[in-house]
């Protein structure tokens, strides 16, 4: 994908926030139902599917492994050609900004008998792959990458490939859901042994699809040389995405907005619970099932938060959400303490450290630990603002500091704010609907 052109963007003090706000599907689950959708033999529909640049990316690789996959009104259909059948794409495989794309790509081509190459941005290009690396190459794939197991890289998969026992040394449910695609195609038994849960997306829709998949304590195991069936999916709402619209409204005078059918996965909604703790006006209802996901209605309204330490033991259910919680923090009474969050220094970018750095810039009082920041809130006042923020190509961080100027007493200046679009294409639209 080239690089798009910067879209500077710049966030001043808002009035209320009303309204129900607008968000894509969950991105996690996005890529996980175009992937096993591709898997199944037949026609699946998905509705809701994020129509972010890093679901595109997930898409546009299966189309160029011989998978249909169209746009059809509101939904999108994929011609699955089942599992085994991907077929030898004729060029590399550019995964943009999307690492969830490249790992779990990795996981379905290393057991088929293909070779792919995959290629992604500059951020993207900066990210670890080992922990992916070292399992697939395991069970028989033959991967060459660029120093530091970086991309580029090249997967050749192996079929039949060798089941795999693998025991998790990091929380990952990347990683995790990479070994469970690829045991779709290998004779016998994979399993997976997890002993610190992660988020269950991959088991939810592999038994939704008919795959031969349980989870028995710690382990997971899953039948390989899998049928699966083709599907109607329905996407939730994005958690993450949600977080910053309902965040915009906790800390803005006078603010109440809704999003509805928000996906409300244990092991994603962290952030909710913290934010509870922090004495935010939360309101979850019409709990239900959609999908084999939990989902339901949130409202939040203007509240005076409070500092709170954030136990390391939730950072897996709400890892991405930290920026957000981050500005949040900024804006409560008292100090928020946060740790165990060395995972974030090798995202999209080093989220500690730009973070840090841009609350800074916009006035914050802030620590940086070698795996968590400190913060001193303001008691509800604003921040003074004014600063000017690289987001370093980070969707997280361009739409953190958008949601934190809405607060602050002089405009905060985003250098670029296009990098939104790989999981939020219309924010800065949903952000001035909910000020009408």
């Amino acid at each position: 994908m080239s690089h798009k052109e910067a879209r500077p963007g710049t966030f001043g003090a808002s009035p209320p926030l009303r309204g129900t706000a607008r968000v894509p599907g969950d991105k996690s689950i996005s890529h996980r139902a175009l992937m096993l959708a591709a898997m199944a033999r037949g026609t699946s529909r998905i509705e809701g599917l994020s129509e972010g640049e890093d679901v595109r990316a997930t898409a546009a690789a299966l189309r160029a492994m011989g998978v249909p996959i169209e746009r059809e009104g509101g939904a999108w259909t994929v011609d699955g050609v089942g599992t085994g059948c991907l077929l030898q794409p004729s060029g590399a495989l550019d995964m943009g900004n999307s690492g969830t794309s490249t790992r779990l790509l990795m996981g379905l081509v290393a057991s088929h008998p293909i070779t792919a190459t995959f290629t992604g941005d500059a951020s993207l290009s900066r990210r670890p792959m080992a922990r992916v690396v070292e399992p697939l190459r395991r069970l028989g794939a033959a991967i060459d990458s660029s120093p530091g197991r970086r991309l580029p890289l090249r997967v050749r998969g192996l079929c039949p490939a060798i089941p795999l026992a693998h025991r998790m040394t990091v929380a990952s449910a990347q990683v995790k859901s990479a070994i469970l695609l690829a045991g779709l195609n290998i004779p016998g038994i994979t399993r997976v042994i997890e002993p610190v849960p992660t988020r269950d997306h991959s088991e939810r829709m592999l038994k939704a699809f008919g795959a031969d998949i349980r989870v028995e304590g710690e382990e997971i195991l899953l039948g390989g040389e899998a049928e699966l069936k083709p599907q109607l999916v329905v996407v939730p709402a994005d958690a993450s995405a949600a977080a910053f619209p309902l965040v915009a409204s906790l800390i803005v005078p006078g603010s109440e907005v809704r999003v509805e059918g928000v996906g409300m996965n244990p092991g994603r909604a962290g952030l909710f619970h913290v934010l509870r703790e922090m004495g935010a006006d939360l309101s979850i209802e019409n709990e239900r099932e959609e999908g084999g996901e939990p989902v339901a209605d949130i409202t939040a309204r203007h509240s005076a938060l409070r500092g709170v330490d954030v136990p390391p033991a939730l950072a897996p259910s709400m890892i991405d959400e930290f920026p957000i919680l981050f500005i949040a923090a900024a804006f409560a009474q008292g100090i928020t303490r946060t740790s165990g969050l060395g995972e974030l220094r090798v995202k999209e970018s080093d989220r500690l450290a730009v973070m840090a750095e841009g609350l800074r810039a916009i006035g914050a009082r802030i620590e940086e630990q070698a795996d968590g920041l400190i913060l001193h809130g303001t008691g509800g006042d604003p921040l003074p603002g004014g600063g000017r923020i690289d987001p370093r190509l980070d969707h997280r961080i361009a739409m953190s500091f958008a949601v934190a100027g809405l607060a602050c007493a002089a405009p905060v200046s985003v250098a670029d704010m296009s990098p939104a679009d790989t999981s939020f294409p219309g924010f800065e639209a949903m952000i001035e609907g909910l000020t009408r």
